[in-house]
């Protein structure tokens, strides 16, 4: 399976400690160089600088030359992920961000994000999902609270 990811989820279950959890799932995540460069910068937070400048064996960062100019709406690592998951193309694309998700949605890319990954790992029996969330609602990620509420009440398959 090619999965592809951005920023923004890597960086939240780093922030919870659950990053194990992509090889667990998927084996190899691919990260465009454009979403490398963001978790160096130094304005990232310091978990995501740490944690790129050795990085584990399963993740990949490739090269992307050309980025889409039609997602020029979208931050530059959203651009490079979307862009990526077109032209090798990917399995799935983890990403966050609204706006980026229903772009690639619409461009026929199968999405999951942070929340996704969780419920996944905990429908396997990897997590408790609950502590889980509750872990990332001390974080800055914003979602809303009937969306939290669904997952939880979700029933076990």
């Amino acid at each position: 399976m090619i999965v592809v990811a951005d920023t923004s989820p890597i960086n939240y279950l780093l922030l919870i400690n659950q990053i194990d959890l992509l090889p667990r799932l998927f084996q190899q995540i691919i990260i465009p160089d454009v979403v490398r460069d963001e978790m160096v910068d130094p304005d990232a937070p310091p978990v995501l600088q740490q944690w790129i400048a050795n990085p584990p064996d399963w993740l990949t960062v490739q090269p992307v030359l050309v980025t889409d100019t039609t997602l020029n709406t979208l931050d530059s690592g959203e651009q490079a992920a979307i862009t990526l998951a077109q032209t090798l193309p990917a399995d799935l694309l983890i990403i966050d961000e609204r706006l980026g998700r229903r772009i690639a949605e619409e461009r026929g890319i199968s999405i999951i994000g942070t929340l996704g990954i969780l419920d996944d790992a905990a429908t396997q029996g990897l997590i408790n999902l609950a502590e889980a969330i509750a872990q990332l609602q001390q974080t800055n990620f914003r979602v809303s609270r009937p969306i939290i509420q669904a997952l939880l009440n979700k029933p076990p398959n």
